[in-house]
């Protein structure tokens, strides 16, 4: 009867803790902690005691001891996965890797499903853990070896694919595709697909790092080979797309890509996923915006779907917009400046602002050129308000792309701009005429062989 009413109230205490878990997850935890370690204890107890008990006439006890028993594990896994989750949202790193460390003992006496269930969750939870990366990076590597000599393949695979990812977020490109490469060759034996189309998407992601966008295009190919064969979740299909529409921004088919990212944006949307639908939808901003269609920016984010990811980010990509409108390099570099998280700190950003700059700063240069024959590169760069190293470079790179006619002299510091010459049609019909001359010339030699011998 006492063992009844203690544990109906461990599970009251529970239920009070869990609804704590989202309003106070720190006083939530400290309940947890406390019903944890109690039920630890009782089951110590009741196993130590079954060991004791050999005799067929306590066997019909035992059974339902070990009933008892097996309700308390469950109570226990309970437990363990609420005080995850409250260690999660108070980011205390120290103290999901504690727990993980104290239940792996355990692990032997639980199932495999369960046991994985567990470790992922941790794993996933210390994703929310800022600046924990190589935290998250050195607990893979410990389980995957631990997985190895455990003999567990399934686990070992998925926390691979964990750290192949975290890699990736590192920088460490050329270690995650050594570690896919071996991982999809094991993969494609086991005919697992799901975990396939998301090593496929990963590979296609380090291959973009690396600018090898051929190899990219590849892996994403492939991906969606492998996914049209199963079914794929919303949360990866939008990942899929927001690939492909990074992909096709890389070949300048914006059209395309802004598609892709409108899909993928209604999908993080509808999944509840606001981080990753307000990285879409920024990223469909910065395709009108490569585009030339800065005037439709106010009808993407006064959409319903949008209002509530407006904030920094947008704010970002609105002064963006506004510079390149006003053709004004000193509006951009503002931009830049002032937003460097949202805008430098993103890589796809970075790399199309970086173009975008670039055209810009082309265009303002031949306006203000245009009316020359003979202009110093200083009063170039002032008028343009640059340093002068900066347009003398990016001048000698027009004149090599033929953006003008024209030479600068480095002795005096002058750029000296030629007028554009019209090419005259006599030359061509010249060279055509002389080239069939030759060929009649030469018809008349073969000719003249033939008649001496």
């Amino acid at each position: 009867m006492e063992d009844i009413e203690g544990a109906d109230q461990d599970h009251e205490e529970f239920l009070d803790a869990a609804s704590l878990v989202e309003t106070a997850p720190e006083r939530a935890a400290a309940i947890l902690e406390k019903l944890l370690e109690k039920t630890e204890h009782e089951i110590e107890e009741e196993e130590e005691l079954a060991e004791e008990k050999k005799d067929a006439s306590e066997q019909k006890t035992q059974h339902g001891e070990a009933q008892a028993g097996v309700v308390k594990k469950l109570h226990r896994e309970h437990i363990v996965h609420k005080l995850v989750e409250c260690y999660g949202r108070m980011h205390r790193g120290d103290k999901l890797t504690a727990l993980l460390a104290s239940m792996r003992p355990r692990f032997a006496k639980m199932p495999k499903s369960k046991t994985a269930k567990l470790v992922r969750l941790v794993i996933d939870e210390l994703g929310r853990v800022p600046n924990s990366t190589q935290l998250q990076v050195d607990l893979c590597k410990e389980y995957i070896d631990w997985c190895t000599k455990e003999k567990r393949s399934f686990l070992r695979q998925r926390i691979q694919s964990r750290l192949a990812s975290l890699l990736l977020q590192k920088g460490e490109n050329q270690e995650a595709l050594n570690l896919l490469k071996d991982l999809q060759s094991e993969i494609k034996k086991l005919d697992d697909k799901p975990l396939l189309v998301e090593l496929f998407l990963l590979e296609s992601r380090a291959h973009y790092a690396l600018r090898n966008l051929p190899r990219a295009k590849a892996s994403l190919t492939a991906a969606r080979s492998a996914a049209n064969a199963i079914y794929v979740g919303p949360l990866l299909q939008a990942e899929i797309d927001m690939q492909g529409g990074t992909l096709n921004a890389s070949e300048k088919d914006y059209r395309t890509a802004f598609s892709y990212f409108l899909e993928a944006f209604e999908s993080f949307s509808q999944l509840g996923d606001d981080m990753q639908a307000s990285r879409a939808l920024k990223y469909m901003v910065l395709c009108k915006i490569m585009q030339g269609l800065g005037d439709d920016l106010p009808i993407i984010f006064n959409a319903k779907a949008a209002l509530k990811h407006l904030g920094p980010e947008m704010d970002a990509m609105k002064q963006v917009a506004k510079a390149y409108k006003e053709r004004s390099l000193n509006a951009f570099d503002i931009a830049l400046k002032s937003f460097p998280q949202q805008l430098v700190g993103d890589e796809m950003i970075s790399r199309h602002l970086t173009d975008l700059q670039s055209t810009l700063l082309e265009s303002n240069l031949v306006r203000i050129v245009e009316p020359f024959s003979r202009v110093h590169v200083a009063r170039v760069a002032e008028l343009i308000n640059l340093p002068v190293e900066r347009v003398e470079a990016k001048l000698s790179q027009m004149i090599l792309d033929k953006k003008f006619n024209g030479i600068l002299d480095q002795g005096e510091g002058v750029l000296v701009i030629f007028d554009d010459v019209q090419p005259d049609p006599s030359y061509a019909t010249s060279l055509d005429a002389i080239e069939s001359m030759g060929s009649v010339v030469d018809s008349l030699f073969r000719r003249s062989e033939k008649l001496h011998t």
